[in-house]
């Protein structure tokens, strides 16, 4: 059992199901443009929000194993993450159908600042994994720093973008207050460091 828990198969698996049954569902026509769009796009931010909450959060619950069971696997909520963003993008393009109405919406700040988002999570999963890590060395946690901007921009296009922005300035407060937590805590450790030397 323990073996199967444990199966990156299985948590691809379980990451996947979602978008698998919302393309079916969107190409029976059971799931709405608007419905499509907006799950897809809120299931990349919640993503995003645990790939970053997790060392917060094993700090404040160091013993919590299943904390450390998904820090493990964080590098593949960081992929799914991106792969539900190219989802909630692939079928607004799908919508839109032509480059030019396409490129009309991008110039407002509500859509820009998502396709800033999708870029940066995009160079950030084509790392994600071993051999670029081997590759980039000491730049690769330098790189993948980048998260931040990504969160901050996928916050504005939710926000800027929403009929209702409540859910996002939401989420946005939670994402900042694990963050804050984690910043807390640095500060107080380089405090007590500086104070024993």
């Amino acid at each position: 059992m323990r073996r199967l828990l444990n199966s990156p198969y299985l948590f691809w698996l379980v990451l996947a199901a979602p978008g698998v049954w919302w393309l079916q569902a969107y190409a029976r026509e059971i799931l709405f443009y608007g419905e499509f769009v907006h799950a897809s796009g809120v299931l990349s931010v919640r993503l995003l929000i645990v790939t970053l909450a997790l060392t917060p959060l094993a700090r404040l619950f160091p013993r919590a194993p299943w904390l450390h069971w998904l820090r493990r696997r964080r590098r593949y909520l960081g992929v799914a993450t991106f792969a539900y963003a190219l989802l909630h993008a692939a079928v607004y393009l799908e919508r839109q159908q032509t480059f030019d109405r396409i490129l009309e919406d991008a110039m407002a700040a509500a859509m820009w600042t998502g396709w800033v988002a999708l870029v940066v999570l995009l160079v950030l999963a084509a790392t994600s994994n071993d051999a670029s890590v081997r590759r980039l060395g000491r730049r690769w946690p330098l790189l993948h720093r980048a998260v931040y901007a990504a969160a901050v921009l996928s916050f504005a296009h939710w926000i800027l973008s929403a009929f209702d922005p409540v859910p996002g300035y939401i989420h946005l407060g939670i994402l900042a207050g694990l963050e804050s937590i984690r910043l807390y805590r640095r500060s107080r450790r380089r405090a007590t460091q500086q104070g024993g030397t």
